[in-house]
């Protein structure tokens, strides 16, 4: 059984910070691919951010380039993001996920990926 468990989430004033994490335990599995979603209420699940495990290309939504960051820790199976400036837009619950079918370029799309974590709230006061 493969988990992912996401922590960070929280409230935020509009212009602050937050880190989210997302371990992987359980039994070993290959992964191609990590990425970050998340839901607004009422709204469909879009994509955040997504890093190759290997290599670690990364891609961005266009709402948050240049404010968030996606890495990666291989050693601790732990996929990151790093979320700075944020707005009130950006309030949602952030789900990981993990690809583990090799693809070429960086998935960004809900069905590309096999696992999926909880979710974490984020709430950015204006």
């Amino acid at each position: 059984q493969v988990q992912l468990v996401e922590s960070g989430g929280g409230l935020v004033q509009a212009g602050g910070s937050l880190r989210l994490s997302c371990a992987a335990a359980g039994r070993t599995f290959s992964r191609s691919a990590m990425g970050w979603f998340r839901q607004a209420s009422g709204k469909e699940r879009d994509f955040v951010a997504a890093i190759m495990w290997t290599g670690g290309i990364s891609r961005y939504a266009d709402s948050v380039k240049g404010r968030f960051t996606i890495s990666r820790d291989n050693a601790k199976n732990t996929v990151y993001l790093q979320m700075n400036s944020l707005k009130p837009e950006d309030t949602a619950v952030y789900y990981c996920a993990a690809d583990k079918d090799v693809r070429v370029g960086v998935p960004a799309a809900t069905w590309e990926y096999d696992y999926w974590g909880q979710g974490t709230p984020v709430t950015v006061s204006s």
